[in-house]
């Protein structure tokens, strides 16, 4: 079951680029891919699209063409994995903007390398000249020491047809920001956390965007085409979602452009005294949601959804369920009662997907729905 599941969410997660899973539709079937995989008759492949929403992607001798230096920061320094989704499916919403999908097709970083990446979300030494924190003062006082700001980096290549090749036409930098670095004063030992100000993550951010991009403006194929620089604040380790854009800027040069701020914001349901409902109606159809699933079906650890806004107007609803079934049976008539009820009391036009668990963590059902759609597509993993 897992490796089934894995296999869905290898379509639908990551950076949700080429066909995600508020595309399946409202049958079990799903959608029919509009676009196969593309052959050019003039020597490029690309994944073909199932929406024009999304980008196609490219594919370099017959295989899908993945970054060099994707989650590096995550991976080593962060807890929280919800971070690298958040980061990088942000990334291609701002991006699209930029370089709508009917333009440009997206290729995953092929410019930083994942040594080059590493040492930049380094601090800055003898050894590392390139480090993009500061150097180790040596202090171990939570407001004595030099946290680390920059969490991590990743890149975005933009594509377009020229002359029969694809050519690099644009580049997407995000750049994830703490605001609480976590640090051991001895190996293996507690863990301490050093807290940033708003104020003093924003400052380093665009100090370290300006470094960045001069440096990106050195490599190859990157002196001439639009960059944009996306700056993001890392969700805590603890969180229950991801972390959220808080701005943005484009260079057509050597230097950025003005900063505009993202209007974007991630929220926990039920909301809790840290993380407060951005909008009263979302918050209370959501709980008629959790309370009527609840009822019903009393065996559940748990019903939260992941918030995604723009402008304080909901654009779409990661909902988790978490169950103490074991039959079969039991999860089948589960599933059909929750997308009823997910009907009935959640949002009709925005995409929705829930994901439903058994208390052992294997997933046992996965619901979606796109927006404006009717019914939520649904499956139900067996053995």
């Amino acid at each position: 079951m897992r490796k089934k599941y894995l296999a869905l969410v290898s379509l639908c997660a990551g950076t949700m680029l080429l066909s995600a899973c508020g595309n399946l539709g409202s049958s079990g079937s799903g959608n029919s891919v509009t676009q196969s995989t593309q052959q050019s008759k003039k020597g490029y492949q690309t994944t073909g699209q199932v929406d024009t929403s999304d980008y196609q992607g490219v594919i370099e001798n017959g295989r899908y063409l993945t970054s060099k230096a994707r989650g590096v920061g995550i991976v080593q320094n962060s807890e929280n994995m919800l971070n690298l989704k958040s980061f990088e499916s942000g990334m291609t919403t701002l991006s699209k903007e930029e370089f709508p999908t009917k333009d440009y097709i997206f290729r995953e970083g092929q410019l930083l390398t994942k040594g080059t990446v590493q040492d930049w979300l380094g601090r800055k030494s003898k050894d590392n000249p390139t480090g993009l924190n500061p150097e180790d003062n040596g202090e171990k006082d939570a407001d004595k020491r030099n946290p680390i700001y920059i969490q991590q980096i990743e890149e975005q290549d933009y594509m377009k047809e020229t002359d029969g090749k694809l050519e690099l036409a644009g580049i997407t930098i995000g750049i994830g920001m703490n605001r609480k670095d976590y640090y051991q004063k001895e190996q293996y030992g507690a863990m301490y956390t050093t807290n940033i100000s708003k104020e003093k993550m924003e400052e380093e951010g665009k100090k370290a965007a300006a470094e960045v991009l001069k440096r990106v403006r050195k490599l190859d194929g990157a002196s001439d085409v639009p960059i944009l620089i996306c700056m993001y604040e890392q969700a805590p380790n603890d969180s229950l979602v991801g972390g959220t854009f808080y701005a943005y800027s484009v260079s057509d040069g050597d230097t950025l452009g003005s900063w505009k701020e993202t209007n974007l914001q991630t929220s926990v349901l039920p909301s809790t005294a840290e993380n407060g409902a951005v909008n009263d109606n979302d918050e209370s159809s959501f709980n008629a949601f959790k309370n009527k699933t609840q009822s019903f079906f009393p065996n559940l650890a748990g019903v939260t959804a992941q918030a995604k806004y723009k402008n304080k107007s909901l654009q779409e609803l990661h909902v988790k369920i978490t169950t103490q079934f074991y039959s079969e049976t039991e999860i089948r008539s589960f599933t059909q009662f929750v997308s009823q009820m997910a009907k009935t009391y959640l949002p009709g036009d925005i995409p929705i997907d829930i994901t439903i668990k058994g208390s052992d963590g294997e997933v046992q059902a996965f619901l979606a729905r796109e927006k404006d759609s009717g019914n939520f597509y649904a499956h139900v993993f067996d053995d």
